[in-house]
């Protein structure tokens, strides 16, 4: 499968990027250090993968904002005060917490609580985004100096 992703290139960041940000436990991270060390462009190896991240991670606020009690109380079965407790949590911090969401274990679940709570769409991407851009970068940076000398 490794194999596969990385003749794909670019095309398959998009994918693995977009399916890590779901609920999914993929990483994407190892396929851009790859293409970087195969001599793919950074910057649009990096716009590729937070494309597909950020865009997952939408998904993720979609299921929350559209699924939330449903999702909530049947398939994750929270219960009231359980909610309440995860609601205080999240208030403590706002929204700025969405600027982890590119960590992992908790990155996820923080995209999806984004949507159960209402967070605005256009809050959302920003963090969201700015948050997996700067992920990326950092990546891609610190490879980067390593894969030339």
């Amino acid at each position: 499968m490794e194999a596969f992703l990385t003749e794909q290139g670019l095309p398959a960041l998009f994918v693995l990027s977009f399916l890590a940000a779901t609920l999914l436990p993929l990483g994407s991270e190892w396929l851009l250090l790859v293409l970087l060390s195969r001599g793919e462009a950074p910057l649009l190896a990096v716009a590729v993968a937070t494309c597909g991240n950020t865009l997952g991670a939408i998904t993720t606020y979609l299921i929350g904002l559209y699924g939330g009690p449903l999702l909530a109380e049947r398939v994750l079965r929270i219960d009231a005060a359980a909610r309440q407790r995860a609601e205080a949590r999240y208030a403590r911090f706002g929204s700025w917490s969405l600027l982890l969401s590119w960590l992992p274990i908790i990155g996820d679940p923080l995209c999806l609580v984004g949507g159960l709570l209402r967070v605005p769409a256009g809050r959302f991407v920003l963090l969201v985004g700015s948050g997996k851009l700067l992920r990326y970068a950092a990546l891609a940076l610190l490879a980067t100096p390593a894969l030339t000398g």
